[in-house]
């Protein structure tokens, strides 16, 4: 748990209106982190949510904790707030790094020798492996290694880069003298983590890093090894576009290098270090005390990923779930053709991605078509999507992409493909500095005669086909007049570069757009459940977000729940809302093999009910600095599956909790008799029989 209190409402009954989104975000982690804990969890599906949690936490070194290690670091009291926050932050996070290791030594580890799998975890290499390992070590491992002294009285001129596995070795002389320190690398980014032997009937899988410890003596002849710890530094990635000059591109590549070089947020190391030899560490490196963070023998554990199967797997993994077709997509001789009868809509992973594939690949071939716009904001790094677009841009039509090449940590594979694809004609637009364009959409416009055609593609999540395997998202393929015409006008505002401020007199009707109508009116839809409570009708909202934190919004929630309304959240992440606010108000979580992403957003509306979806969180970024797209559903057909899916994920008490005012994610209880719902695996169920 996240605290101590034992009232679930005192947060409610001393004022506060809201939780600490640093503190939601680690409340989410730990629910990752009981994923690896849970018996009916296969084997390796329980090591890779160890990964995502490893994963998860580096990212968050990165972008959420410069801030308050810099209240920190003026030391004179100036925030308490602040200051008390980053102890909670780093108390609660050493308590759930015990609880990993405690899972992988303890639960993980014996399962794995049950298998005949024996995962090294800090002890010697048996006999029958050492010379396998000597020759990997000096043939393949050695050539990457590169020693570096520390000399005390130049400190500060080595430098680790961001993330990276180090030793720090400890030297004493042969001959005499003082012991001195010698930083070396663990090269896991030219080498695999982990290498296998067999022997004896078993698997035996050996870290990079015990083959380098193991060796040190034969890269330091002439001195006795006193100790070897594991260190790793994480780096700051939060930089300020507006910190660097010239155009947008140039900004953003220089953005990628100055990121490697930010500032310590997390030294790592292994607890088992000298206190002595990590203060001369610190002093070297200039890491102050709040940056300091105790560790296991082995660091960089999202690499659990990448652990080595045995041959026979069965059981180890989770049973297959395939990709159900789409039946009108599949008969069609013609994707465009059938839009103009009828929409599709596609609930991912659970149905092949193919469709949106198809989309594209009709696009660019089909003779008709004359344009093509599409906002890109994290696309798979060999994209088919961007090979259909600059096709189409070789076959001649006019392709107009927006690139995001602000979407962070994707920077680098955006910018790779907006060369590309400028190489071959499209028109590449970059959004101003200050603006991220977070939409998920896509617009095709083809030639009938003296008129044109118009088909849309709007997303819950990216454009991305590798992505679309694990994360469940929502797509809308649509001739919709009215909504293809807005969007026309949204590609068109695009590509000017303008702020969203000064290009406010768009007049969406059909499209929810961030900075231009989205608060105003999601607003309104909660005050239309707020008005039909209060003239004595049934009010009731559930929205399903990635994440919720905008105070504007919340507080509208917990208008509505004073007035009676009945609000019932499903949010995976930052979840910034009080749930004991009013009883009239619930928030669940869900954790499963795949990654919850999209945002669904229903209103019962006495009756009318709405329902909508989009790429919105509500973040005062999404809301305020980003453009953003939600769209409404219209097919009755489409409205019923995505209330189900509702439903199922509101029903489910296998996976999901209940999250408390304390952060704590409460198991769902369900009596005896009551049968077990697992929402993904309704989902897949569900998706599969409309097919039937």
């Amino acid at each position: 748990m996240l605290s101590t209190r034992t009232d679930a409402n005192e947060q409610v009954l001393s004022g506060k209106r809201y939780c600490d989104r640093d503190l939601s975000w680690l409340s989410f982690n730990y629910l990752v982190l009981k994923m690896a804990g849970r018996q009916e969890v296969p084997l390796y599906e329980r090591i890779k949510f160890l990964s995502i949690f490893s994963s998860n936490l580096d990212e968050f070194y990165r972008v959420r904790i410069s801030a308050l290690l810099a209240v920190n670091a003026i030391g004179d009291d100036s925030d308490l707030e602040a200051i008390q926050l980053l102890k909670d932050i780093q108390t609660e996070i050493a308590r759930q790094q015990q609880v990993f290791g405690d899972i992988l030594r303890n639960q993980l580890r014996p399962l794995l020798e049950e298998k005949n799998v024996h995962l090294y975890f800090a002890e010697e290499l048996m006999p029958a492996h050492q010379a396998a390992a000597k020759s990997y070590f000096f043939n393949t491992v050695l050539g990457f290694l590169k020693p570096m002294w520390l000399d005390p009285q130049r400190s500060g001129e080595l430098f680790l880069e961001n993330n990276t596995l180090y030793f720090a070795v400890a030297l004493q002389p042969n001959q005499g003298g003082h012991e001195q320190y010698v930083i070396v690398n663990i090269p896991s980014t030219n080498l695999p983590r982990f290498t296998v032997q067999h022997t004896d009937g078993n698997m035996h899988i050996l870290w990079l890093d015990d083959i380098v410890r193991t060796h040190l003596p034969k890269i330091f002849p002439g001195y006795k090894v006193n100790g070897c710890y594991a260190v790793k530094l994480t780096r700051n990635a939060e930089i300020d576009l507006y910190d660097f000059p010239g155009d947008l591109l140039e900004q953003v590549e220089e953005l990628i290098v100055q990121r490697e070089l930010g500032l310590p947020t997390r030294f790592l190391y292994d607890a088992q270090m000298p206190e002595n030899m990590l203060q001369a560490l610190a002093l070297y490196f200039h890491i102050l005390p709040q940056e300091m963070v105790a560790g296991g023998h082995y660091h960089n554990l999202k690499d659990l990923n990448d652990l080595p199967l045995p041959l026979k797997a069965e059981g180890l993994l989770y049973e297959k779930w395939p990709a159900q077709p789409v039946p009108q997509v599949e008969s069609s001789d013609g994707l465009l053709d059938t839009l103009l009868q009828q929409d599709v809509l596609l609930h991912t992973p659970y149905h092949s991605y193919n469709p949106v594939l198809r989309f594209f690949n009709e696009a660019a071939t089909d003779p008709n078509v004359t344009e093509i716009y599409v906002t890109l904001y994290r696309v798979a790094s060999g994209s088919q999507i961007v090979q259909s677009l600059i096709s189409a841009a070789r076959n001649g039509k006019q392709v107009t992409v927006l690139v995001e090449l602000k979407a962070r940590f994707d920077e680098a594979n955006n910018i790779r493909w907006a060369k590309r694809m400028k190489e071959a004609g499209v028109k590449i637009i970059y959004s101003i500095p200050g603006l991220k364009v977070h939409a998920k959409i896509a617009l095709v416009k083809r030639k009938k005669g003296w008129q044109h055609e118009y088909f849309a593609l709007l997303a819950t999540g990216n454009l991305n086909e590798t992505t679309a395997r694990f994360y469940t998202d929502h797509i809308l393929l649509t001739s919709h007049a009215t909504i293809t015409q807005e969007m026309e006008l949204l590609f068109m505002y695009l590509q000017t570069r303008e702020s969203p401020r000064d290009y406010h007199f768009i007049p969406f009707k059909e499209l929810i757009v961030a900075q231009f109508n989205m608060v105003e009116r999601f607003e309104g839809l909660i005050d239309r459940e707020i008005a039909h409570v209060q003239a004595g009708r049934k009010g009731h909202i559930i929205i399903k977000l990635n994440n919720l934190q905008e105070r504007k919004m919340i507080d509208k929630l917990y208008e509505a729940a004073d007035a009676g309304v009945r609000v019932e959240l499903i949010v995976r992440s930052i979840c910034c809302i009080l749930p004991g606010y009013s009883p009239n108000l619930t928030v669940h979580r869900l954790v499963d093999r795949y990654l919850e992403h999209g945002r669904v957003f229903w209103f019962a509306n006495n009756g009318g009910e709405e329902m909508y979806l989009g790429s919105a969180d509500w973040m005062s970024r999404n809301l305020y600095h980003r453009i953003e797209v939600c769209f409404q559903l219209h097919n009755p057909a489409f409205i019923q599956q995505m209330k189900d899916m509702l439903h199922l994920q509101l029903a489910d008490n296998t996976n999901a909790v209940i999250l408390d005012n304390d952060l704590i994610n409460q198991p769902i209880a369900h009596t005896q008799g009551e049968p077990l719902v697992n929402a993904q695996l309704g989902m897949f169920q569900y998706v599969r029989n409309l097919n039937t």
